[in-house]
Parts: C-alpha cells; structure tokens; sequence
C-alpha cells in the first residue's frame, strides 16, 4: 500500500502528518510512504530529510491523490479533492464529523475507508494513537503562554532590590488534559494557580500539581462518562458554576477556560457581567473558541478588549507550537498503522470488529457506519 501524505491547505494549518523520524519508522515496517513536497515546511521539516528517512517526495499534488492506497493527514480532503482520491481508498484525518456529514457522506459515495482521529476510543490500548489527548495537551501550554504573553505584569513572585513583585493568579476552568497541562505551565511560571472542574475526581490531579482545586456546589449530580469528559450540566447547574466562580474570575490576572463538549457547542461559562467584573489588565484565553466559545464577546481568530479585559480567541491553539504538534501527532498516526497493519498481506486490516475500529471507522464499502452522522 502507498500511504500518502499531503501539506495541508486548510487556513492557518502548520502542521503536519508525518515527520521524518515517522516515515522512517513507517517504511521500516513495510510502508511506502509519499510525502508532499513542502508538507512539513511550516513544522521546520524539510523535503531532504523525508528523503532520507526513505520517503518518496513529491511535487504533484494531483498524483499524490490519485496514487494513494492511504491519504493520511491533519485536517480533512476538502469536497473540491475528494474526487482526485481513488474509489476504495483509505482516508484518515481529523474529520469533525458532527458538523461535516454532507462531506462524510460524499466520501462513503466513492466508497473511501474513513477514519476519523477524533473517534478514538479512550482506552488503554488506543492511548498511542489518541491524537485529541496529544494536541489538547500542547494546546493547554499554548493558551498559558498566550496569555502571559499578554499580561503587563510577570507571572512569578520576584524580590528585587526595588521591591517585591507577588506573583500573579490563574485560574483555569475545566482540568481535562487541556487544563491540567494549562496548570503545569502556569505553575512552572510562577504563578499561583487555582481551578475548577465538575468532576470531583480531578481534585487530586489538581493538587498533585500544586494547584488550589476550587470546590462549588453545584447540586444534582455531576461527574463524568465513561469516556472521562465532564457530564453535561444543566442550566441550573450552570448558573451555580458561574455564580461560584464571578469572585475567582475577578480576582485572577489569567483565566484560561478550556471547557468543550464533542459534538456540541461549548458551555458558555463567562457571561458578560463576569467578564465585566475583571480587573483592569486582566487576560482569559478562551480555548473554546472554535466550537462557539466558553466566554461571552469572545471571537474566533481574534483578540477583542472588552471593558479593562483582553480576551484571547486564538485559533488551532497546537498548531503555534506546530514542531512539536506534528511531532506527536505523527506518533498517533504511527500507532495506528503499525496497530492494524498485516505484515503478510502488507495491508490494512480494518476488522470493523475490533473494538478502536468500530469507534473510529465511520465509513466503509459506500456507507455511513454510524447512524449518529447519516
């Protein structure tokens, strides 16, 4: 099989899906591996090095699509390059399939294999290949960053012959791995760093950190699925919250909220009156811009003063770091190839009845597997 690798067209985009130490370990195993010339350009990876590492380089965007067994990538094949692709061909990418079913539906018409990243399951087997974990990780590092960047004041306690600089206070709202690395970042800072999440497990997670978990009653049950995401709250619920947190959020130099829910829109978290309430100078990353945003006056792509406070909606929050995101997301990609590839018949296997299969195969032989996305 010829697994084909393209530079990615989508705005903003810098990653990557391969880097060279990946497509050596890919051809090692068996693969045949073609890289787009300039794909790794905006990740700091060049075309010599992919050639090095035994990849074939390729400067016709055109016949990388039609030659491709596989095309594995960051973001999806756009309507207008579906039809380049070959009918039976193996797609895998991110694929946001919640909101792109017309396109999911075209590509079950040319009859592509389609694996959607997202779909992974949490589980203990599929960590290596979970590519939401490893770039929500990285955006957690980046929001914090964002944000200090944008502070008129430093972030670590400093005594100085002029006097003593205390340190500065972030909050972060919602402690998946987004958070926690948001946590870790801040504290490696300096700063002294509170948070809050809906699941009572996260406050030892929080802690061990050297964090302040926030407690807030919230009533009613809370918790999370099986999947570890926080259960949705209801609009009660969710008056509470915002309620418990309006004095934190005015007190903090830095609120990063990175509360999403898949599928769905983001809870709406900061209202306009807490936002209000903020201090002159203050900064909040809204890492949840992308799916409608946690904060009230937040814009996708934009940084917006609203009253004494800047809030950050940075888009694609991995792909500022896009060395280090390609480089991980790359080893996703590696885990599930090297997971499902049949070193005898030198192809994949998609058995739809493996149990990561069956999550993350949402299309094969000309249908929409999941009724969720039909």
């Amino acid at each position: 099989m010829k697994f084909c690798f393209p530079q990615e067209t989508a705005p903003g985009e810098t990653r990557v899906a391969v880097t060279p130490a990946s497509a050596k370990r890919l051809v090692k195993l068996g693969l045949e591996v073609a890289v787009e010339c300039g794909a790794g350009g905006a990740s700091g990876y060049a075309d010599g090095d992919y050639e090095a590492a035994g990849a074939h380089v390729m400067a016709d965007r055109g016949e990388l699509f039609r030659t491709a067994d596989a095309l594995v990538r960051v973001r999806h094949t756009p309507a207008g390059e579906l039809d380049l692709l070959r009918e039976g061909a193996v797609h895998v990418s991110f694929l946001d399939p919640f909101n792109e079913k017309e396109l999911l539906a075209r590509m079950a018409a040319r009859k592509l294999s389609v694996i959607s990243m997202e779909m992974i399951p949490r589980t203990t087997r599929a960590q290596k290949m979970d590519a939401l974990t490893s770039q929500a990780n990285l955006g957690g590092y980046v929001a914090v960053m964002l944000g200090a960047n944008r502070l008129k004041k430093v972030l670590p306690m400093m005594s100085t012959a002029a006097g003593t600089l205390l340190a500065g206070k972030v909050f972060i709202i919602g402690v998946g791995v987004a958070g926690l690395q948001a946590i870790a970042t801040a504290r490696r800072l300096g700063a002294r760093v509170e948070a809050f999440d809906t699941r009572p497990v996260t406050a030892e997670q929080v802690r061990s950190l050297g964090a302040k978990f926030v407690e807030i009653d919230l009533g009613g049950e809370t918790g999370q699925t099986d999947q570890g995401y926080a259960k949705d709250l209801t609009p009660e619920q969710l008056a509470r919250q915002r309620e418990g947190m309006k004095a934190l959020c005015a007190g903090s130099d830095l609120v990063v909220t990175t509360a999403q829910v898949f599928g769905r829109p983001a809870p709406r978290l900061l209202t306009a009156d807490m936002v209000a309430a903020m201090k002159p100078g203050s900064v909040i990353v809204d890492m949840a811009v992308e799916t409608g945003g946690n904060v009230e006056g937040s814009v996708a792509g934009e940084t917006v003063e609203v009253g004494g406070a800047t809030i950050v909606g940075e888009r694609n929050l991995p792909g500022r770091v896009a060395h280090h995101a390609s480089q991980v997301y790359a080893m996703n990609i590696c885990g599930l190839l090297e997971e499902f590839w049949d070193k005898e018949t030198k192809k994949l296997n998609l058995n739809p009845d493996d149990e990561i299969i069956a999550g993350c195969l949402l299309a094969a032989d000309g249908q929409v597997r999941d009724a969720r996305f039909r």
